[in-house]
């Protein structure tokens, strides 16, 4: 099993999402930025080093959002997303497609990684709890 990190960036409402390069597995379906820990890093400095190398910024992990297992038909991975913030710099496309910044009520109009799909039900699910609480 491959041990996997991701952040969830939330500024303004709404959360940081990137497109798969054309080159690799998955092309073209949407994530969170992030990517395998190494053997010699927490999936803390992984985070930082992946956010720095895939956008440029530094980020602070803050939580763990959610942890899963996935199997896909090429590796099997386990994936801890971190609720974090972008302590410095700004977003630039230095290995990804594209990139966006989306409301929970526009993912549908996204195809993301299998894996996500768990992580994404939370994500609407937390936006209509708060909706309700501010109502």
């Amino acid at each position: 099993m491959v041990e996997v990190v991701a952040a969830l960036i939330v500024e303004d409402g709404r959360f940081l999402i990137c497109q798969r390069p054309v080159n690799k597995t998955r092309a073209l379906e949407w994530e969170f930025v992030g990517g395998k820990v190494e053997p010699h890093e927490t999936k803390e400095q992984a985070l930082v080093r992946e956010c720095r190398e895939e956008l440029g910024v530094t980020v602070a992990a803050e939580s763990v959002y959610f942890e899963l297992d996935h199997v896909y038909p090429d590796i099997t991975i386990h994936l801890t997303l971190f609720r974090a913030r972008i302590a410095e710099g700004q977003p630039k496309l230095l290995e990804h497609n594209d990139m966006k910044w989306i409301t929970a009520q526009e993912i549908p109009q996204y195809r993301f990684c299998p894996a996500d799909k768990e992580i994404l039900q939370k994500i609407i699910s937390d936006s209509k709890n708060r909706e309700k609480s501010e109502n």
